[in-house]
């Protein structure tokens, strides 16, 4: 269940626990379709009978699938009803410390760290790790900025 606020409430908001999404299952799908919108079909990606023998023991996700992947996730963790929109603004601190393997399911886990004033709006910062089913490692850690206005 998403955290839920208001402008006014988020104004002040600090050290929130936004907790967890849901799981996404991470298929080679979605892995072929985010290799043809961006143009990076190397094979650890996109040939399992090749990666099959790789290092990785099959294809993975590309780390920038996992990245554009946070809008969706984190959008699972809070709403702001009055809000007119949210607006991507950047990422403090990104490393991705694991490989996602196709085959595997992953979510995101948030803690809004504090707001601040920035173009007629609030600048959010979000403290996300994106985590991968019975891993030791995360995906993803990193900050998430988003403008809300």
């Amino acid at each position: 269940m998403p955290v839920t606020m208001t402008m006014d409430e988020l104004a002040t908001a600090a050290d929130v626990d936004l907790g967890a999404s849901e799981w996404i299952d991470v298929t080679q799908d979605l892995v072929d379709r985010f290799a043809d919108a961006t143009d990076d079909h190397q094979w650890i990606h996109v040939d399992p009978e090749r990666a099959a023998d790789g290092m990785f023991g099959g294809t993975i996700a590309h780390g920038f699938w996992t990245l554009a992947m946070l809008p969706s996730l984190l959008g699972g963790l809070m709403t702001v009803p009055d809000a007119a929109m949210g607006i991507n603004y950047g990422l403090d601190r990104v490393r991705l410390p694991a490989p996602v393997p196709v085959g595997s399911r992953v979510r995101a886990v948030g803690r809004l760290d504090h707001t601040e004033p920035k173009a007629g709006g609030l600048l959010v910062h979000v403290d996300v790790t994106i985590e991968i089913e019975d891993s030791d490692r995360p995906a993803l850690v990193g900050r998430f900025l988003s403008v809300r206005v």
